[in-house]
């Protein structure tokens, strides 16, 4: 049985615990690569498992996505009772308890299918946030043999364009119930390194390019793009920077642009081909097998790999297609991010000014509404060159921290200086995150209307405060959050057990939140309109003495007790994120019981 990594593990105890606790549709972010298919079929097992008599639909929007959950499914576990439903495999199964299928394929079918008790949707994203679709008409006649169904939704960017996030109260998926960072994963060494060039040349310049539904206009950037000047000029500067490199994915604009880029790269050498939407099912498969195997080195493409596409050994990604769509970036990128034997890292080349239009692809996330009546808003960090030194940084800064060029009040930088150097991943000059002593602290309650009240924590830095909110009232991801604040506090006292339990109500919280190891120094990011406090340092020897002080005994240091959260050591000794490794309390769940979590109530 496959061994699930602990933020797979914590992703489907954080889908239990909301489902046993909350009514609405939770959603699960896992960067590209970062295992959405195995972390899904653990959820099925144990799905199937507990709770004898569960069905299972697991939908999505292309065969290979299809395929592929089916294949990790019978590797996670090889007796699953699964079947398939999706004209281009060739399968229409529907009796077996687990059915993987392509929406296109079973959309108006849902009274073949019978009675789903659970529906995961790959790539969820592409759930319509409005309006009709056919997702939406599959799940509301699932719901028709079953009001009680819950959908669970499965993505790597949360959000579509002109539209924003997908996860609202009002629409189909409720709340995401739990994320893992894509710069998190990297450094814990679950995906590959990503690197930009610093010297590409060639821009594309989408300045007369205008923009439709939040995108390019398809026949506007193509034109735009595709001109034999820069198309040769791009391709030089990929034969010249790629030398090493042994797997390309090109994303071009058009089908035109890619047959030119294309036969230009052959021209150069360059094993080469190009996989289009109007390709044959055979002539795709056989292009990209042959990708695969080391025969082309090159795979140019038009809008079919951009999602489902796993090849592990991708080391360069080209973009030489502009985007408004944070989404689209997102996964153009992460189609480097898989582990490979020999793979150092992924280069990525930026001819396109993506990365200056979205900033790193790290950095874009769906920030909760502040206030009351307001929705939930996507936020990525705009990047701009520094006309002095190129150096990127995010475009709020007046400053250049490289050479100390000074921008007049209302200068923007255009997108058509260089993208090159723009940073993939975010790092200390595009995230600014800056470390405050804490001279003090102090709790109290918060409240909103309308929501439930939280602890709010302040720091006080010098001049300046910072807060965060604890929300031990809540529900589903806040109050996992919560617990997963409190514990790793509690944790570094291992003798207080009247400490280990995190409070139900805030005023149980302030009434001993003091007693709790305080930290000496947080981290803030400050890029965004609010300050966020991302980690906190704790002082070891202050803590062990305080509780020496406490119980008379000798805190046992770290390593002496092989059943402590190794969090907590990590802690004791440094900056900790709280957003690694959630905590989350999960509902009663005991195997073979037939009472399933989400019907609460029924």
């Amino acid at each position: 049985m496959m061994q699930l990594r602990p933020y797979q593990r914590a992703s489907i105890d954080a889908v239990w615990a909301f489902l046993s606790a909350r009514d609405g549709n939770p959603a699960v972010v896992i960067p590209t690569g970062g295992g959405k298919s195995p972390t899904m079929a653990g959820l099925i097992r144990e799905a199937i498992e507990k709770w004898p008599g569960t069905r299972v639909a697991v939908v999505a929007h292309v065969r290979e996505l299809v395929a592929q959950n089916a294949q990790k499914m019978l590797s996670v576990w090889p007796e699953a009772p699964i079947g398939i439903y999706s004209a281009s495999l060739g399968r229409r199964d529907t009796m077996q308890p687990i059915v993987f299928a392509s929406i296109q394929s079973v959309y108006n079918r849902a009274g073949q299918l019978g009675r789903f008790d659970l529906i995961l949707v790959d790539e969820a994203h592409r759930i319509p946030v409005k309006g009709e679709g056919m997702y939406r008409q599959f799940l509301a006649d699932c719901r028709r043999f079953n009001p009680h169904l819950r959908v669970i939704g499965f993505t790597a960017t949360p959000y579509r364009l002109g539209v924003g996030p997908v996860c609202a109260p009002e629409n189909l998926l409720t709340e995401i119930c739990y994320e893992v960072y894509l710069r998190d994963l990297i450094e814990q060494g679950y995906l590959s390194r990503l690197i930009s060039k610093a010297s590409v040349q060639t821009q594309l310049d989408t300045t007369a390019v205008h923009v439709r539904g939040g995108e390019f206009v398809a026949k506007e950037l193509d034109a735009a793009v595709n001109r034999e000047e820069i198309v040769a000029a791009a391709c030089r500067e990929m034969a010249d920077l790629l030398a090493e490199r042994r797997a390309w994915i090109v994303f071009c604009a058009s089908v035109a642009h890619a047959e030119a880029v294309d036969a230009r790269l052959r021209e150069l050498g360059i094993a080469s081909a190009v996989v289009e939407g109007s390709l044959s099912a055979y002539e795709r498969d056989s292009r990209i097998g042959a990708f695969q195997r080391g025969e082309i080195r090159a795979l140019c493409n038009v809008n079919v790999l951009t999602e489902g596409f796993d090849a592990t050994h991708v080391d360069a990604v080209v973009m030489l297609r502009p985007t408004k769509s944070p989404g689209l970036y997102v996964q153009m990128v992460g189609r480097g991010l898989r582990l490979h034997k020999g793979k150092d890292n992924c280069i990525i080349l930026d001819f396109a000014g993506n990365i200056l239009e979205h900033g790193p692809v790290d950095a874009i996330r769906v920030r909760k509404a502040r206030k009351r009546g307001e929705s939930d808003r996507l936020e990525t960090q705009p990047m701009k060159a520094c006309p002095s030194c190129s150096e990127a940084v995010p475009i709020q800064v007046a400053v250049c921290g490289n050479c100390g060029h000074r921008w007049p009040v209302n200068e923007r930088a255009p997108h058509e200086d260089s993208a090159s150097v723009a940073p993939i991943l975010s790092d200390e000059s595009t995230t600014q995150v800056v470390e405050h002593t804490v001279d003090g602290i102090y709790w109290d309650e918060h409240i909103r209307p309308g929501a439930a009240p939280s602890m709010r924590v302040t720091y006080r830095c010098g001049m300046r405060t910072f807060r965060e909110w604890v929300c031990v009232e809540h529900g589903g991801y806040a109050r996992q959050r919560a617990v997963d604040w409190w514990r790793r506090r509690a944790l570094l006292l291992p003798d207080r057990a009247d400490l280990q339990a995190t409070p139900r109500t805030v005023a149980d919280a302030i009434a001993i939140a003091d007693q709790l190891p305080t930290p000496i120094r947080i981290a803030v990011r400050e890029t965004g309109k609010y300050p966020e406090i991302v980690a906190h340092e704790f002082d070891a020897n202050a803590i062990a003495h305080s509780a020496a002080q406490e119980t008379g005994n000798r805190v046992a240091p770290r390593g002496d007790s092989s059943d402590r959260d190794s969090a907590a050591g990590d802690a004791v000794l440094g900056m900790h994120e709280l957003r690694e490794g959630a905590l989350p309390e999960v509902g009663n769940r005991s195997a073979g019981s037939t009472s399933w979590p989400w019907m609460r109530g029924v």
